[in-house]
C-alpha cells in the first residue's frame, strides 16, 4: 500500500490503548469510546459486579449475587426461612374443607350428591375472609355454579324473552 494512503493514528483503543485511526465523525458519534477490534468491543460490553461475600467480579447479566456455591452457602447461613411467613391459602382452604367434611358429612348440603372428593366450600355471605362454620356450606360444583353464575346469566329471562317473541309473531300473522 502506498505511503500516501496510510492514515496516522488519531485515537487510542479504550481497552488495550493501541493507537488506531477512526474518522472524526465516528469518534464524535461514539463520544470517544473507540475500540480496535471485536474482542476489545466485547470487553467494553461486559457488565461486572462484585460477589457479595468475597468481592470477586462476576457477570451482572446472570442475576447472580455470589460467585460460587461456597459463597452462596456463606451468604445464606444467617437467613432463616419460613419465619413469619403468611399462612398458605391452599392449606387453610384444605383444612376448612376437612373440618366441614367431619362436621357436616360427605354429601352436598343442597342436593345430597355423595362424591365428597369434588365438593366445594361455599361462603354464604360471599365474603371469603369470613370462615366461621355458620357461614360455610359444603356443596357440589353444580350447586355452586347455580349459586354464583345463574344470577348473572344472560339466559335468566329466557322464558320472558321467548314469550314476548311468540306474541310478536302471533300478532304479525
Amino acid at each position: 500500500m502506498p505511503e500516501r494512503y496510510k492514515r496516522n493514528p488519531n485515537i487510542k483503543c479504550a481497552i488495550c490503548a493501541k493507537p488506531i485511526y477512526r474518522r472524526p465523525s465516528e469518534i464524535e458519534k461514539s463520544k470517544g469510546h473507540i475500540t480496535c477490534s471485536s474482542i476489545c468491543y466485547g470487553q467494553t460490553c461486559r457488565k461486572e459486579r462484585p460477589c457479595m461475600v468475597c468481592g470477586k467480579l462476576i457477570l451482572a447479566h446472570y442475576h447472580k449475587k455470589t460467585c460460587s456455591r461456597g459463597c452462596a452457602n456463606t451468604h445464606r447461613a444467617g437467613i432463616r426461612y419460613k419465619m413469619g411467613s403468611p399462612h398458605d391459602k391452599v392449606k387453610s382452604q384444605q383444612a376448612l374443607k376437612l373440618k366441614l367434611l367431619r362436621v357436616r358429612g360427605k354429601n352436598c348440603e343442597r342436593c345430597g350428591y355423595n362424591k365428597f372428593e369434588i365438593l366445594q366450600v361455599h361462603h354464604k355471605d360471599r365474603n371469603r375472609n369470613n370462615n366461621s362454620l355458620d357461614n360455610l356450606a359444603l356443596i357440589c360444583p353444580n350447586c355452586h355454579c347455580e349459586e354464583h353464575l345463574l344470577e348473572k346469566s344472560w339466559l335468566k329471562n329466557f322464558d320472558e324473552v321467548e314469550a314476548a317473541r311468540a306474541t310478536r309473531i302471533s300478532r304479525k300473522n
